[in-house]
């Protein structure tokens, strides 16, 4: 018989908030990642951060701030009033103190809540913070949040503002490392939001004119819209959208500067919003699919005390645009003005208008052609799903939007059996599912979306995403290509690249695909056992065990035990993230790796071939070709 705990006062614990945060940092900074993902605890640090430094510049304070990131310290100055001196400490330090709850002061900041800044202090091994107000400065140092140095007030001649430096403690954050793209794409967004702020990134300078305006012309190609971009700006307002010639849907959204990755009620607005101005427009009951079909839109708004859905402010959760209850709702006031700016545009556009319309009836032709098929395929997926062998599903979801480990679900896309055996037998199956491939996917480069219909392995995959009609009820975070590290396991990895490409972009736009690494080889000597994921690691190795080691070469993944696999797909997991650089041309790229063979990937092959037989001696050439 099991003995019973004692519940008594002494079980109470009460932490300070400072060991609260350490203790559950994903309550106040989101998932903690290596920074392999856009959404990783370590660039919700540089964030909250900058944060201020906007809110400084949108109460008109500061027109510069500098960013400058190297391997693993942060550093932020802005031009702002400065922290009162007085009170430096406090507002890092002290959970609930900031002067963002003076409404006054800050009518419609970033956050409201005073944890940002504390929580990034918490989680750094060194925090150091420095303001400068009229002539004097005052600095102080902390480690993981306890101060260590307490600096007094000194004169100096530097300009007003707020200088800080971190760097995230890497017991926490494990094994990470800044992605540089990441933390562009944060960067441009500031300035995107904030037109006339000057941002320098790492030496490189960063300003819009134009807002949204300019953040849709640096997320699209000119020889891809159909119409100039339509951008329109008020009080408090501000939205922009184009059609393109991809599948799906692309948002960017925005309150009061931060990025709602996960939208919220004002993308929700305004998508409803643009299928009633649309369709009164043209005086047409148009289907809201095909009016939204290949758009790319982005919206921004500010509203007086928002409420998110969490600490990371993703999804917005206001209704109303102030607290007030009388004040409008957010529903309300975007679809006024949407409908008065968009409509009295497209009346002064009729181009414009002709060729948006050309877009909503070549998506009405789309959907019209493939809804026979669409609705035999559905069925099948259907039944298949209730026995579906090729997934062994988790017990959490994406779309789970409550639970806390809704960010961890991940699945792996596999080939074969003894490869999908090995992840499924060592996976978590709370939070990790398999897709098992049958052999190599259909090459769909230029095919229609027919074929994710009539091709039964990927009408399940799409059934197992739950990605058929848009983003929103993606049943997992990760979509992991999991293939061997030869050439075959290279080819299944550009066709599933060039399916996602090719039907689902805003998937990889969104940061959901990635490439799993595996350990190349196994070192070991009675001692240690050491997975190397390259030539040069296992070289270096070798050399700091000394001896005579063991060394295994892993070719399939199927190999690969699955004791060993769990070391390589749990906390430690190596993750390459699929980034699509701005201006990508996704037609232009998949005609290049999947189109026929060209002489321009020819030369690319022998080019980089000939760079990598130099690094090698002739042994490991025949080694490598034999292998091959």
């Amino acid at each position: 018989m099991a003995t019973s705990q004692k519940y008594t006062e002494e079980s109470i614990k009460s932490l300070e908030p400072r060991e609260h945060i350490r203790l559950r940092p994903g309550m106040y900074i989101g998932k903690l990642g290596d920074g392999s993902s856009q959404d990783d605890g370590i660039y919700v640090l540089v964030k909250e951060i900058i944060d201020n430094s906007i809110d400084e510049y949108t109460m008109g304070f500061g027109n510069k701030i500098e960013v400058e990131v190297t391997e693993n310290r942060v550093k932020v100055r802005d031009y702002g009033r400065g922290i009162p001196l007085g009170k430096v400490i406090d507002c890092v330090s002290k959970i609930n103190t900031g002067g963002k709850y003076d409404s006054a002061v800050f009518q419609k900041s970033v956050g409201l809540n005073g944890v940002g800044t504390k929580a990034v202090n918490a989680l750094s091994t060194y925090f150091m913070v420095q303001s400068i107000r009229d002539g004097q400065s005052k600095k102080a140092e902390f480690q993981q949040g306890v101060l260590i140095k307490d600096y007094p007030l000194e004169p100096t001649t530097e300009p007003n503002g707020t200088l800080v430096i971190f760097e995230p403690d890497s017991s926490i954050f494990k094994n990470y490392s800044f992605i540089p793209q990441y933390l562009e794409e944060q960067i441009w967004n500031y300035a995107f939001l904030n037109a006339g702020l000057k941002i320098i990134f790492n030496g490189q300078e960063y300003v819009s004119k134009n807002g949204l305006l300019d953040l849709l012309q640096r997320k699209t190609n000119e020889d891809e819209i159909r119409y100039p971009i339509i951008h329109c700006k008020g009080n408090d307002i501000e939205f922009a959208l184009t059609h393109g010639n991809q599948y799906g849907e692309e948002y960017y959204s925005f309150v009061n500067g931060q990025h709602t990755t996960q939208g919220g009620t004002h993308l929700t607005a305004f998508r409803e919003a643009l299928v009633k101005t649309i369709r009164e427009f043209f005086k047409k009951d148009f289907d809201a699919s095909d009016i939204r079909a290949s758009i790319v839109g982005a919206i921004s708004i500010r509203v007086q005390e928002p409420v998110f859905e969490s600490q990371t402010k993703t999804k917005l959760g206001s209704t109303n645009l102030a607290p007030d209850e009388n004040s409008p709702t957010i529903r309300a006031f975007i679809n006024d003005f949407v409908k008065k700016e968009l409509d009295d545009y497209l009346h002064k556009h009729p181009q414009t208008a002709e060729a948006m319309l050309k877009r909503i009836l070549q998506s009405e032709r789309e959907r019209k052609e493939i809804a026979g098929i669409k609705k035999l395929a559905n069925e099948r997926a259907k039944k298949a799903n209730l026995h579906n062998k090729k997934l062994r599903d988790c017990r959490i979801h994406y779309d789970d939007f409550k639970h806390e480990l809704r960010q961890e679900t991940t699945l792996f896309i596999t080939e074969g059996d003894s490869a999908s055996g090995s992840i499924t037998k060592a996976r978590n199956p709370l939070t990790q599912a398999v897709f098992s491939l049958r052999g190599k996917p259909l090459n769909c480069y230029n095919m229609s979306k027919k074929v994710v219909y009539e091709n039964e392995e990927f009408n399940l995959l799409q059934h197992a995403l739950n990605i058929e009609d848009g983003l929103e009820g993606l049943r997992y975070n990760r979509i992991v290509i999991a293939t061997d590290a030869d050439v075959d396991g290279m080819h299944i990895r550009l066709l599933l690249m060039t399916f996602f490409l090719q039907f689902f972009p805003d998937l990889v736009r969104n940061g959901h695909l990635y490439i799993l690494e595996t350990p190349l080889f196994r070192v070991r000597n009675k001692q240690k056992t050491i997975y190397c994921y390259s030539e040069q690691e296992k070289q270096k190795v070798v050399r700091q065990l000394g001896g005579n080691p063991e060394i295994t070469r892993f070719k399939g993944l199927g190999e690969i035990s699955p004791d060993e696999f769990a070391e390589f797909i749990g906390e430690n997991i190596r993750l390459e993230p699929v980034i699509l650089k701005e201006h990508t041309n996704i037609p232009k790229i998949l005609e290049y790796y999947m189109g026929k063979n060209t002489p321009a990937r020819q030369e690319f092959i022998i080019s980089n071939l000939r760079v990598e037989l130099e690094t090698l001696s002739e042994k490991e050439i025949v080694a490598e070709m034999e292998m091959v």
